[in-house]
């Protein structure tokens, strides 16, 4: 059954906290829509070596367009970024830090259904949280598979890519889903921040996980 979207995500509903990290406290942003909550939402940010932070805007139409389905959207900072001790791990050290932020969202929410999101890195580290956690579902944009070893996904793996994306050719991506024969939505005109697009990215991941 169609889940009747919420309240917009708002400065009201934001609480900033500290999460304990396996590198020190990781800066995180938590926004709840308060009960029933339908899951949670862990959002991954683009690479902190080329400015990736949790306020990305393709990350926070994430968080917002999830909030709005009744998910607590939790977006992090990797270690390193903003307020978060410790320094660039190339990804090894970032999937410790998604760990644990799920960690404590479930310590503190319960053993609500995990849906892993994330932008470009972010979308690589959780390809590799998805190994270690039962997800209910999985989402990626711009998955950065030309730069990074992203691991095999489920199935049902939502994938969003741009047509024209600069950063991650589309080529790369289809060669990385080609093998485990997982279909791509294509946005048409696209590049890899979604100039524009912004929009279509949030009707997509409503319709995929409404």
């Amino acid at each position: 059954m169609p889940v009747t979207e919420r309240r917009p995500m708002s400065p009201s509903t934001l609480q900033r906290v500290l999460v304990d990290g396996p590198a020190g406290a990781l800066e995180t942003d938590l926004n709840d829509p308060g009960e029933p909550r339908r899951g949670i939402a862990l959002i991954a940010h683009p690479n902190p070596v080329q400015g990736g932070t949790k306020d990305n805007k393709v990350v926070t139409t994430l968080a917002k367009t999830l909030f709005g389905l009744g998910y607590v959207a939790i977006r992090p900072n990797f270690r390193g970024v903003g307020a978060s001790a410790g320094a660039f791990d190339h990804g090894n050290g970032e999937t410790e830090d998604l760990l644990a932020v799920a960690r404590y969202a479930r310590a503190r929410f319960g053993t609500l259904p995990l849906l892993l999101a994330g932008f470009s890195f972010g979308a690589f580290v959780q390809t590799r949280v998805a190994q270690s956690l039962k997800a209910e579902r999985l989402v990626l944009v711009g998955p950065a598979v030309n730069r990074f070893p992203a691991a095999t996904v489920p199935p049902d793996t939502l994938v969003i890519h741009g047509e024209h994306d600069d950063v991650v050719p589309l080529a790369a991506v289809l060669d990385w889903a080609r093998p485990q024969q997982l279909p791509l939505v294509v946005v048409p005109g696209c590049e890899h921040f979604f100039h524009g697009r912004l929009h279509v990215l949030a009707q997509i991941v409503q319709r995929h996980c409404a």
